[in-house]
């Protein structure tokens, strides 16, 4: 098949799910479509190691959508597929680079729709969609067109057809074919500009032989300046971290205990002070390491106050899961509660990858690239797993559980707010829970959403 045939089979298939339908069952439908199609039309050579997973994963996010129908599985579904599509074409160019691509086609739709050399074929089509065109699209949009001028030039016309009603929604779908082919022309017939291509050692691992020779970063500081400052700066940071990290974790564990607002506003606000220090920390190092620096023999005490600085921030991330694995102990899981930990997992995985950086002399992109991995594992993570169920199952053993919040901000925990009812004896309760699965339940077939069809 060409390009053309695969971006009007997905339209048609987007048509054909969307039209009339709620999003649930369909989008998962239709991410696996578009999964085995991209499979199917890659080249060999480009069916890498990476591909496959990311095959893999498309798979499975699809099924995770069909599962919760939630905005992780989404995204999940959403990222997987457009990486997928990406490594399809370019198993070389950097991952980076997949958002600036897809926003520039989007913003060239228009242009490259109209470059119809460019995507359909260059010879006149034969066979069935020969016969196609000539004997039905073409005499339809005909009719129709001399239909609209004749019914407004004579009532009586107009009337022969009064009573033909076609139960069709026509701006809805109008809307799904426009959305169903914008997303299949831009996934199956999007361009990578020549600049990008250029510009793609700029994310490379690892050094050139160019970068390695010992030169200044900025005309008015020579290296031995440069190298002083770096060497201050860091040891002055060192000194204030230490402070800080004594003050920080007397604030946390000695201060008087307070109300349960207060430690919340207060756990929040310093967990996002941990987090800023730590990017900046990351920014810092990125600065003074980012080129010769990592070659420099006079380098060795500047290397070694930055590995030190990178151990502090670790000790401080530790200081902060302390906190917020009290304060979970203290009043019980929440989604907000779990995202501390993911970011704070995710800022120590940063730390990690900055020392490696240092100790392996990798340039600032290594880091880039590394981290998107990690966040797109923690997408994957997130829609894979239901956080809402695990919520309620390991809050509603604690005395004070609160029924109305997991019931109104907790998500996919009906199961487990069931079991709640039978054990308190509270069929009033019982009937709310079974209102809302049944109301889930009563959606049409594309539009379910698989979890709602597992509770008993």
């Amino acid at each position: 098949m060409k390009t053309h045939h695969y971006i009007l089979l997905t339209t048609l298939a987007f048509i054909i799910l969307f039209y009339d339908e709620n999003v649930g069952l369909n989008l998962g439908i239709l991410g696996i479509i578009y999964s085995v199609l991209t499979l199917y039309k890659t080249p060999e050579k480009n069916r890498t190691r990476t591909f496959l997973i990311l095959f893999v994963t498309s798979i499975l996010s699809s099924i995770a959508f069909a599962w919760y129908g939630d905005f992780p599985s989404f995204l999940a579904t959403a990222s997987s597929l457009l990486l997928l599509s990406y490594r399809s074409k370019n198993r070389r160019l950097k991952t980076l680079f997949l958002v600036p691509v897809f926003v520039v086609n989007c913003f060239t739709f228009i242009c490259r729709f109209f470059s119809f050399d460019k995507w359909l074929p260059k010879r006149n089509i034969s066979g069935l969609w020969q016969k196609t065109l000539a004997f039905v699209l073409i005499p339809l949009v005909l009719i129709a067109i001399f239909f609209g001028i004749y019914s407004a030039g004579s009532d009586h016309f107009a009337n022969l057809f009064k009573n033909i009603e076609l139960d069709i929604n026509f701006w809805e779908l109008l809307i799904i074919t426009a959305l169903g082919f914008f997303f299949a022309f831009n996934y199956w017939n999007y361009s990578v500009e020549k600049t990008i291509y250029k510009e793609n050692h700029i994310l490379d691992d690892n050094f050139s032989e160019e970068n390695k020779i010992q030169k200044s970063t900025y005309s008015f500081l020579d290296l031995d300046a440069e190298r002083m400052s770096g060497v201050i700066s860091l040891f002055s940071l060192n000194i204030l971290l230490i402070f800080f990290i004594a003050t920080y974790n007397y604030e946390q564990f000695f201060e008087s205990v307070k109300t349960p607002n207060q430690l919340s506003e207060e756990t929040h606000e310093r967990v996002n002070a941990v987090i800023v220090s730590i990017v900046m920390a990351i920014l810092v190092i990125m600065f003074y390491f980012k080129s010769s620096f990592n070659f420099d023999p006079k380098a060795g005490l500047m290397k070694i106050l930055a590995k030190i600085w990178i151990l502090l921030n670790v000790i401080l991330v530790f200081s902060a899961m302390m906190k917020n694995y009290e304060y979970i102990v203290s009043y019980g899981f929440t989604y907000k509660r779990l995202g501390v930990c993911g970011f704070l997992i995710l800022s120590l995985i940063g730390l990690i990858m900055t020392f490696i950086k240092i100790q392996l002399k990798k340039r600032n992109a290594f880091l880039f690239n590394t981290m998107v991995g990690y966040m797109y594992g923690t997408i994957l993570v997130c829609s894979y797993f239901n956080w809402g169920g695990f919520i309620t199952s390991q809050n509603i053993s604690r005395n004070n559980f609160d029924y109305y919040y997991h019931k109104t901000e907790v998500n996919f925990n009906e199961e487990y707010l069931l079991k709640y009812a039978e054990e308190k004896h509270d069929d009033v309760i019982k009937k709310e829970i079974l209102a809302r699965v049944k109301y889930y339940r009563n959606e049409s077939f594309l539009s379910k959403v698989f979890y709602y069809q597992t509770i008993k």
